[in-house]
């Protein structure tokens, strides 16, 4: 008789199917029990994901690590005045303080901008530390061999998607463009968002934005997000909105006879706020 028929645990059927996916499926079992290994990393992932929400984001670390793209960086904070008011209360996540409002509205003087590029740590402060410094990189580039002109980047702690309104309104920038920590699934702890919306101001609603979700290296790749957003933005441009009436329609080019099969991730419905 073969070792194997003797292992305690159980193999699934869809077992095969693991290869395309990190969702929790095929996971076996031992008696009526998950095995310890997949319930270990459940608890792994899941600390994980704590740690995300309830980390703070390195202001100072992310500022230096932008500083060679010779644009002004900016720090601004939310009502939100610490981690757990941010989690009861959203609201308070989508006004500036009067401090940092007051701040932008001096900053915004006579002047006027193509693009807001404002950078907030939202539900996942990791997400931001580990992909937006190359994101911003990649977009300014992008950006200039537009011809647009961009505002002074804008790292706001505390924050949720409608704080970018706030801050593009007072800067004067038709195109916001917010990158926000989105809610970390229990296998992607560092997953990005981007928000863009044509003519932010305070009040704009969900439905006047576009969203590109799970920036990160085992989901969406950070070239082909600012490429897609780009695409988003010259289309906007022509058109003079943006939301559910401007659709996505970048392609991205099929990689055929690849030796790793490519994975398959579930569609999160990650509202950040």
């Amino acid at each position: 008789m073969k070792s194997h028929e003797h292992s305690p645990v159980h193999q699934d059927i869809w077992q095969k199917l693991k290869q395309y996916t990190d969702a929790r499926i095929a996971l076996g079992r031992a008696g009526c029990s998950v095995p310890t290994k997949p319930l270990l990393s459940f608890q792994y992932d899941h600390a994980q994901a704590k740690d995300a929400v309830l980390q703070t984001l390195a202001v100072e670390q992310l500022q230096q690590q932008l500083a060679h793209l010779n644009l002004d960086v900016f720090s601004v904070d939310s009502q939100a005045t610490d981690k757990a008011l941010y989690l009861k209360r959203p609201d308070f996540g989508r006004v500036l303080s009067e401090q940092s409002a007051e701040m932008l509205t001096k900053l915004g003087q006579d002047v006027s901008y193509d693009v807001a590029i404002v950078i907030g740590d939202g539900l996942s402060a990791r997400a931001i530390e580990e992909n937006a410094p190359k994101l911003v990189t990649e977009l300014v580039n992008l950006f200039r061999e537009k011809h647009w002109s961009v505002a002074p980047i804008v790292i706001a702690t505390g924050s949720r998607v409608a704080l970018g309104d706030q801050v593009a309104e007072r800067l004067h920038a038709k195109m916001l463009v917010m990158l926000i920590g989105e809610r970390p699934g229990l296998s992607s702890p560092d997953s990005l968002g981007i928000y863009y919306t044509w003519q932010a101001k305070t009040g704009c609603h969900d439905a006047m934005r576009n969203c590109i979700s799970n920036v990160r290296p085992a989901g969406l790749p950070i070239l082909v997000a600012a490429q897609r957003l780009l695409a988003l933005m010259s289309q906007s441009l022509k058109l003079q909105f943006s939301g559910v009436h401007l659709k996505d329609q970048h392609e991205i080019a099929v990689v055929e006879n690849t030796q790793t099969p490519p994975k398959l991730f579930l569609l999160k419905d990650d509202v950040v706020d």
